[in-house]
């Protein structure tokens, strides 16, 4: 197998808890899917193997790559899933004796925010007081730190929380009324079943022999909890994650998971992968210098394997002169044919951000594309806005009439708008 020290070491080590320090760039996924073939090659029956992580698209991406190593001698799948998705499966066997119905709902977005605007209207709270989105937000914050409805009217502050911790409670009543589950609750009610229930616990501990966690920094309370209880048994437990890269604790994740693996497993051996792939010795080296502010930390220092240009850093004036700044850099580049357009990306931290660059770049003939999100331009109102705008500036555009001839709803039909076409 293609692996440097490091990464063979984290594949190798198959007994007891082991915390894999996985810089950016490192190699994490591979580590992962070799040390579930590694597990197989040497007895472990597949499905007693699981592995979690935060999102299907890197849960199928864990499968495949471990089905391509393995090949014919993949008789039968690990478990690799989702933290919910693991939770669901919990729960349809033994959600029973928490009170609920096996086949319970799980609502989505849009049936939670039905429940908790029936639940503030009830209160007789009005939008202007908390608005259901608001509501969703802080109940979604207690959930992630294992806060029930009793706890978050101890734990309110302001008038806000206290509020919505009233109206948390009428959310769950409503909930539990009708047999149905919330997202974060999979996790809570996995959670109460475990610390309620010792037998279901066991029976769950024991289908397993060995546990992975991906992305590990990212856990909340409650995932964390479920992990430590279900390898409590068998200690079999590899982390693998990145302090460094812990940037979602505005939606309940703890760095101090991963932060104290060895004192919740003192014997725990802690691999650091350090060599760097993706970027260049410039990046990295930059990344070191500022990542060495943070105190709270597990020490490591990347390294890159390949060199590129020294970073720039530019301070401008505002979001406009900065998009055409970097378009004319891009622009430049590619004049003289060193570059082309796919050797380019720019990173945007919010949605929004794309619009300057969006506009400039079509100002400037370079091609892009925008992944991860809609562009701007192709946004329905926006097309709608510049379908008015072509047909004023070009009174024969006749797909731009057509596109907003009955926009908004003029009571036009199908035969009146045929009829003006002829």
């Amino acid at each position: 197998m293609d692996l440097n020290p490091a990464q063979r070491e984290a594949v190798y080590t198959l007994r007891g808890p082991l915390l894999v320090l996985a810089g950016a760039g490192t190699g994490k996924t591979r580590v992962v899917t070799y040390r579930i073939a590694e597990l197989i090659r040497t007895g472990t029956p597949p499905q007693r193997i699981l592995a979690v992580t935060f999102t299907n698209k890197a849960a199928d991406e864990m499968q495949q790559r471990t089905a391509a190593l393995l090949g014919k001698r993949l008789k039968q799948r690990p478990e690799i899933s989702t933290f919910h998705s693991l939770c669901v499966r919990i729960l349809r066997r033994g959600i029973k004796a928490l009170g609920y119905p096996t086949e319970f709902a799980i609502c989505d977005r849009g049936d939670q925010e039905s429940v908790a605007r029936a639940a503030l209207r009830e209160l007789r709270m009005s939008d202007a007081v908390l608005s259901p989105a608001d509501l969703l937000y802080l109940i979604g914050r207690w959930k992630s730190a294992g806060v029930r409805p009793a706890q978050a009217v101890q734990m309110a502050e302001t008038d806000k929380e206290h509020l919505a911790a009233s109206a948390y409670r009428r959310y769950q009543e409503r909930l539990r009324a009708t047999g149905a589950l919330d997202f974060d609750d999979l996790l809570l009610c996995t959670e109460e079943l475990f610390a309620s229930h010792p037998a279901s616990l066991k029976a769950e501990a024991d289908r397993f022999d060995h546990i992975l966690v991906d992305e590990y920094q990212d856990t909340n309370g409650p995932q964390y909890r479920i992990i430590k209880a279900l390898a409590a048994g068998h200690r079999n437990l590899c982390v693998v994650g990145d302090d460094d890269q812990s940037i979602y604790g505005w939606r309940g994740a703890e760095v101090t998971h991963i932060l104290n693996f060895k004192r919740d497993w003192p014997d725990a051996k802690v691999v650091r992968l350090e060599t760097n792939y993706r970027s260049t010795h410039e990046i990295v080296s930059w990344a070191n210098r500022l990542i060495a502010f943070n105190r709270l930390r597990h020490g490591k220092t990347l390294r890159a394997t390949r060199p590129g240009e020294p970073p720039r850093v530019l301070l401008l004036e505002d979001e406009q002169t900065e998009a055409e700044t970097v378009v004319q850099e891009i622009a430049a580049r590619l004049s003289n044919h060193r570059r082309k357009p796919s050797d380019f990306a720019i990173l945007c931290r919010t949605n929004e951000q794309p619009r300057a660059f969006e506009t400039e770049l079509r100002r400037a003939q370079v091609p892009y594309v925008i992944l991860g999100g809609r562009s701007f331009f192709d946004r329905k109102e926006v097309r709608d806005v510049l379908a008015y705008l072509k047909t004023i500036a070009y009174p024969h555009d006749e797909a731009s009439l057509l596109r907003v001839i009955n926009v908004p709803p003029r009571g036009l039909g199908p035969g009146a708008v045929r009829r003006l076409n002829e």
